[in-house]
């Protein structure tokens, strides 16, 4: 798809605030994935010229977040509990773990919060990080390039970074999916940064199982773990009906018996917003094929 000027105009706009958020360009263009620091220079710099759509594109796709042009957001209470301990953690250099259903809208918040502040760096996790991988993408989110070096240097490179920034935040999205192996960074990591960096982990309930079983066999590190966030989980509120019909309105929908119809049906999944998110879309489409 061919771009116009004013669509490159709002990714350049998007872009400076993506820079504003890392100390330096350089580190900005680290963080993200086949984007050079010369790109992104030329691109702030207003040269269109010479950058391909398909650059473009690429860069919109890693600068822009999740919520989609548009989405409007609505301060569920998942929202405000789990801004207000990021913020809590960054200011106070904290360190927690918290949990909520799927679908809640961990993921949107911590993406949103990172948006708007500056040193807040988000590692999303998976199931099939390897110890190599773990750290590629701590130093990726931070904006250092690790090539080339041993997983121990480069998680050294990390933290010493991370030692220069004024009140740096760690937000490790769907830690519960990391592997023992590298559960036990979180130690080290925990250890260097300690007073310097506030961390935060946020998962699915899922954990407290996880962490229960690891205690009580006496697996290795989870104690240490479990000290480290204080031996507690921060349990966020879950979505209600109420929040339903808000998230329902803000994203447009005026009549108050779609908004029902929203409502109800997201009180058959336990509210869970990506499946809200849906049927606002599902009823916002009919709506349109009706008013043809």
């Amino acid at each position: 798809m061919k771009l116009t000027n004013e669509q490159k105009d709002e990714i350049r706009l998007l872009l400076q605030n993506y820079v504003a958020r890392y100390p330096s360009q350089n580190k900005a263009a680290n963080s993200l994935v086949g984007i050079s620091a010369g790109t992104l220079s030329t691109i702030l710099n207003g040269r269109y010229e010479t950058i391909s759509d398909d650059m473009f594109t690429k860069l919109r796709a890693q600068i822009a977040g999740q919520r989609g042009e548009d989405w409007q957001l609505s301060p569920t209470m998942v929202y405000q509990e789990l801004s207000m301990l990021l913020t809590d953690a960054q200011e106070y250099q904290n360190v927690a773990w918290a949990v909520a259903p799927a679908g809640a809208g961990k993921t949107t918040t911590i993406r949103d919060f990172a948006a708007r502040h500056e040193n807040v760096f988000v590692v999303s996790c998976s199931e099939d990080m390897h110890r190599g991988d773990f750290i590629r993408e701590m130093a990726r989110s931070v904006g250092v390039n690790v090539s080339d070096m041993s997983l121990k240097e480069a998680l050294e490179r990390v933290v010493r970074h991370l030692l220069t920034l004024d009140k740096p935040l760690l937000v490790f999205d769907e830690g519960d999916k990391l592997a023992d192996s590298i559960f036990y960074y979180f130690i080290t990591i925990y250890n260097r940064l300690e007073n310097y960096c506030g961390i935060i982990f946020v998962s699915t309930r899922y954990i407290k199982r996880r962490m229960e079983i690891g205690l009580s066999y006496n697996k290795k590190g989870y104690d240490e773990i479990h000290s480290r966030i204080c031996r507690k989980f921060v349990e966020l509120t879950p979505a209600t009906s109420y929040e339903v019909a808000a998230i329902a309105r803000a994203n447009g929908l005026t009549d108050e018996r779609v908004v029902k119809t929203v409502v109800k049906d997201a009180a058959t999944c336990d509210f869970d917003l990506r499946r809200v998110r849906r049927e606002i879309h599902k009823q916002k489409r009919l709506a349109a094929i009706a008013s043809k």
